[in-house]
């Protein structure tokens, strides 16, 4: 059994396998996710867990070069924008238009789906080369 980390296991196997500029979902309930990609769904009841707390637990295991959102998220969501911000640090966010966005997560590895009710609560991750700028 794990003692420390993220206990989930297929998040944690995701996690583990991806390479160097694969994607990942993190995404609210409401994100549609095409039948060709993993769905590992976190759903427990409204809010239960949030995009947020889901985001701040992969991040704690996930190199991350570059990040993708909605450009809706600037005008629906702006504290959850505001979050991703904080949480990224200083990794680089693209805003895509919404139907791009939503094509382009068929190309993640999976998409964590969230219990969160806020609109384009969604952000795809890329993961970086162990931490190094290249």
């Amino acid at each position: 059994m794990k003692k420390i980390g993220i206990i989930n296991a297929p998040i944690s196997s995701v996690i583990a396998h991806l390479e160097h500029s694969d994607m990942l979902t993190v995404a609210d309930a409401g994100l549609p996710v095409p039948s060709s990609t993993q769905r590992i769904d976190l759903t427990l009841k409204p809010g239960v867990p949030g995009f947020l707390e889901t985001l701040e637990v992969v991040l704690s295991e996930m190199f991350v070069e570059k990040a993708y959102v909605s450009e809706d998220i600037l005008t629906k969501s702006p504290h959850i924008y505001a979050g991703i911000q904080k949480l990224l640090g200083d990794v680089p966010i693209e805003t895509l238009p919404h139907a791009e966005f939503k094509a382009r997560t068929g190309l993640t590895k999976a998409i964590i789906r969230t219990a969160e009710f806020t609109p384009f609560a969604n952000v795809i991750l890329v993961a970086g080369a162990w931490g190094f700028k290249l």
